[in-house]
């Protein structure tokens, strides 16, 4: 297997997924997102990423969601910590360690994430998380940098083009702040 790409929602990464299947490249697109609450906003999203790859013809993998680990993991002690802050950081190396894990666990030759496409999150947070990943699970991070060439742009226009869900905030009861 080649690449596996972590997904946090199909806004962010409807561009990477477009372009990766029009240059015929092999993924595989994971969805492990136990930050998200409420659980209606988690199906909403899980189910937009599946119709964005069922659209494109993408192999799609969910793992189990549990918030309440994700609480104890992440945020015990940073709740009040702003976007962007130590939290998020916390947050990008618990994902990014599952990612890491299942792709090693299932003979991917490298993973990705589109969790710093965003403008609204810090991009070094993500690869300094990306590394720590790699390195504790032996297993190649594609450090590519999917802002650039409108990569955000493109998902959301992407998203609007095939009518899939874009949500108001990042995910977890903390960002709605």
């Amino acid at each position: 297997m080649a690449l596996l790409l972590l997904s946090c929602c199909a806004p962010c990464s409807a561009g990477v997924i477009k372009k990766l299947a029009a240059e015929d490249k092999r993924f595989t697109v994971l969805f492990f997102n136990p930050n998200i609450t409420p659980l209606e906003e988690y199906k909403k999203r899980l189910e937009a990423n599946k119709n964005l790859c069922k659209h494109f013809g993408i192999d799609f993998i969910e793992l189990p969601y549990n918030h309440d680990t994700w609480l104890k993991e992440v945020a015990l002690g940073f709740e009040d910590e702003p976007e962007r802050g130590k939290r998020c950081k916390i947050c990008f190396l618990y994902r990014l360690r599952q990612a890491a894990k299942y792709a090693k666990e299932n003979g991917f030759m490298e993973f990705s994430s589109v969790l710093g496409i965003s403008r609204y999150k810090d991009l070094e947070s993500v690869n300094a998380a990306a590394e720590i990943a790699q390195k504790e699970f032996k297993i190649a991070y594609n450090f590519t940098n999917w802002r650039k060439n409108s990569g955000e742009q493109e998902g959301l226009k992407t998203v609007k083009e095939l009518g899939l869900y874009l949500q108001k905030y990042c995910g977890c009861e903390f960002s709605k702040k």
